[in-house]
């Protein structure tokens, strides 16, 4: 079982199309029809920070997880989302500085691509990255994205965190939400929806993966 956390969310897109207040405001009738007990829900704006995080308990030593969580590759075989990426500057592999590129696709959205940045990597305990402005290499960040590892079952088994809070920096939805203020909660609750589906399947694929 899939446990959430809701606080807030959001992520910078390239562009909108042309129908997605009315996507955004589907996506936010379906979280509510499905919500369950284990949510924390509050209203949400933009001004709150908006945060969302997933959970799940995997039957893997935290090495296993680590492995797979700071392969940035692994979150391309299972989120709905993220199609592809590419490390950028010449890098190999995951290290604090390191960047990467991202193609990302949904139906609501579109496609729009996002540059990276590794900001935090403390091994089998957290790896969170930052997604920034074209080809920036420091300043604020439109999102930040986390895993949390912790060790379960004495050690045998991992608890996985992951979520995703929207920067400081301002960013397309900002735009979008002040083009419809009086729809402000339903926009965010509405990109949280899509935003937990994506969180959602990409911790089962690791658990799968882990445990296979």
């Amino acid at each position: 079982m899939i446990a959430v956390r809701w606080w807030f969310g959001a992520h910078a897109v390239r562009s909108y199309k042309h129908d997605v207040l009315a996507a955004m405001l589907n996506a936010s009738d379906r979280f509510a029809a499905r919500t369950s007990p284990v949510l924390e829900v509050e209203a949400m704006r933009l001004a709150d920070g908006p945060h969302v995080e997933c959970e799940i308990e995997i039957s893997a030593e935290p090495k296993r997880v680590w492995e797979l969580v700071s392969d940035i590759s692994t979150s391309v075989r299972h989120s709905p989302e993220l199609q592809e990426v590419e490390w950028l500057d010449g890098a190999d592999g995951p290290a604090v500085g390191a960047r990467f590129s991202g193609r990302n696709r949904n139906d609501v959205l579109g496609e729009w691509r996002t540059v990276s940045r590794i900001v935090e990597m403390v091994e089998q305990c957290s790896f969170r990255w930052e997604v920034v402005y074209g080809d920036r290499t420091s300043g604020e960040a439109l999102a930040i994205w986390t895993y949390l590892l912790e060790p379960v079952a004495e050690g045998s088994g991992t608890r996985l965190r992951h979520g995703m809070r929207i920067g400081p920096a301002r960013g397309p939805l900002h735009d979008f939400v002040e083009k419809y203020p009086e729809k402000e909660e339903q926009i965010i609750d509405g990109r949280l929806a899509l935003l937990r589906t994506g969180i959602e399947a990409t911790l089962a694929g690791v658990k799968a993966e882990a445990e296979a």
